[in-house]
């Protein structure tokens, strides 16, 4: 029965594909379930557009003559009709049976299953050998054409020991010959996905492994019987196309999710909030990733920052873009006037980044991603007002107030109570001198006898003799106040000031004689 080949899955249909899964993953926990399942490898297969990347397969079928027992050979040729279907029109097949000398039976594009297996002799040669090396020639010389794919698989199916014609050029399973296979399977692995795949065939002893000592990158499989062939050619299949998946998911490698703040000028917090942005990134180019536990925080001052969801998930590439709100204050220090402060700030994200591919994908393909998301422009200023508008008046005030107190209580000790008695006279004669009790720490001058007016308080001074106080004498005949005229008279002593005669007697005592002032 011919099975058609399956079509090729359009781009536009696989892009939606994608973004219907990933709008799934993505959605709110309001939205969906609290865990929403993993996507299936055919999930993701289609995602990538596996189809449309090409592979090699060779695969070499043993017609020695012991392949007639238990039905080996037919078996052979009905099981692999659903591993060639499993193939796409971009892969290419290389069928090859081997028993006294390997023939080619198909080259070509695979997706026409009933033309390979067409391809295939009826029965094996009941007279042939088992020459698992010329197979193994011929399956180098496929991969190592110069349109060969980046990925290539090496099928063997054997039941036999490696036992050659006569002529051949592997007569035994070591030797030179074996070690030049090794050499040139070396190299193409060098540039190629280079795997193999041994099955052998029957109960007994076989060479299916000799595959492994030239292809190190070989998977013995060995069912308990024919029958287990198909699930074993199933496997070989899907092990291949994992390793086109890692192929394309090479490049996301260690890429994982960026996160930028916005914003070239300072970040004012005004009231104590803040506006911002910031964007997320995912860095890979076929794989999603989802973000969990996603918090964001500045330090140094320490800020809160909300407007984040808890989770999300990005396509590749994608970047999204939210609106934040930053919360917080700046300390005002030891100087809590009212001032601008600036200070430098480091944006913190925590959160686990995985992708929802990994685990569907293992363990044949690591899609390692970083755990932790990577901050850009990590470094912020930050600007707010700070301390107390009325604090630097109260503080003036504060200072005046000692000032003036200071000031005052220097004035108090700078002028000593007085005592004793002020005599007022004209120099030339006149009426009796006009006799002054002094006391208190400042007196008013206003005489009768002379007219006028004054002040007079005291000044400490230091002499030989010890303390003493002098008194200050501050007058004007006219009384105009800012004309007075002033002079410092010491206990005992006489000046003259506007005109008129002081005379400072230390201690109260009786008035002088007329015309003697003193």
């Amino acid at each position: 029965m011919n099975h058609p080949a399956p079509a090729r899955p359009p781009r536009r249909r696989a892009a939606l594909l994608t973004a219907a899964l990933l709008a799934a993953l993505a959605a709110t926990p309001a939205q969906a379930a609290p865990t929403a399942p993993d996507p299936s490898r055919a999930d993701i297969y289609r995602a990538l557009e596996l189809d449309r990347e090409p592979a090699d397969y060779v695969i070499l079928v043993d017609t020695s003559g012991s392949m007639t027992e238990e039905g080996r050979y037919d078996t052979v040729r009905t099981t692999l009709r659903p591993f060639l279907d499993g193939l796409t029109p971009e892969d290419h097949v290389a069928l090859f049976t081997f028993d006294s000398r390997t023939e080619a039976r198909y080259v070509g594009a695979a997706g026409d299953t009933s033309k390979i297996i067409a391809a295939l002799p009826g029965a094996p040669d009941p007279d042939g050998d088992t020459d698992i090396g010329a197979a193994l020639d011929a399956a180098l010389e496929e991969v190592e054409r110069d349109d060969a794919s980046p990925v290539a698989s090496v099928v063997l199916l054997t039941d036999g020991e490696h036992r050659p014609a006569a002529r051949s050029r592997y007569p035994k399973a070591t030797g030179p010959a074996w070690d030049a296979l090794t050499t040139r399977a070396e190299a193409v692995a060098g540039h190629t996905e280079l795997a193999g795949y041994a099955i052998p065939l029957g109960g007994g002893a076989t060479g299916a492994g000799l595959l492994a000592d030239v292809v190190p990158d070989t998977t013995v499989l060995r069912p308990e019987g024919i029958q287990d062939l198909g699930a074993y050619l199933a496997r070989a299949g899907e092990r291949t196309r994992a390793r086109k998946a890692a192929r394309l998911l090479a490049p996301d490698t260690g890429k994982g999710v960026t996160a930028t703040w916005h914003g070239g000028g300072a970040l004012d917090l005004g009231d104590g909030t803040a506006a911002g942005k910031l964007t997320l990134r995912a860095a890979t180019t076929r794989a999603p990733l989802t973000v969990t536990g996603l918090r964001a925080t500045l330090t140094g001052p320490d800020l809160t920052v909300s407007g984040l969801p808890r989770t999300l998930t990005l396509r590749p590439g994608e970047s999204r873009t939210y609106d934040v709100r930053v919360r917080g204050r700046l300390s005002a220090g030891a100087l809590p006037y009212r001032r601008t402060e600036e200070t430098r700030a480091t944006l913190h994200l925590a959160g686990t980044v995985t992708s929802p591919w990994q685990r569907p994908l293992a363990p044949d393909v690591r899609l390692k991603t970083p755990e932790t998301i990577r901050t850009r422009d990590a470094e912020l200023t930050v600007r707010a007002d700070v301390g107390s508008a009325a604090f630097l008046p109260g503080v003036i005030g504060a200072v005046l107030a000692v000032l003036v107190a200071g000031w005052l209580l220097w004035r108090r000790g700078n002028r000593p109570p007085l005592r004793g008695v002020l005599l007022l006279a004209t120099p030339f004669g006149g009426p009796l001198p006009e006799r002054i009790e002094l006391r208190g720490r400042r007196m008013a001058l206003r005489p009768v006898s002379t007219g006028g007016r004054g002040t007079v308080h005291g000044r400490r001074r230091s002499t030989r003799e010890g303390p003493r106080t002098d008194l200050r004498i501050r007058f004007s005949p006219d009384g105009t106040a800012g004309r007075e005229s002033g002079a410092d008279c010491a206990p005992g002593g006489e000046v003259v000031v506007g005109g008129v005669s002081f005379s400072y007697l230390g201690e109260p005592g009786p008035a002088p004689a007329p015309g003697h002032p003193r």
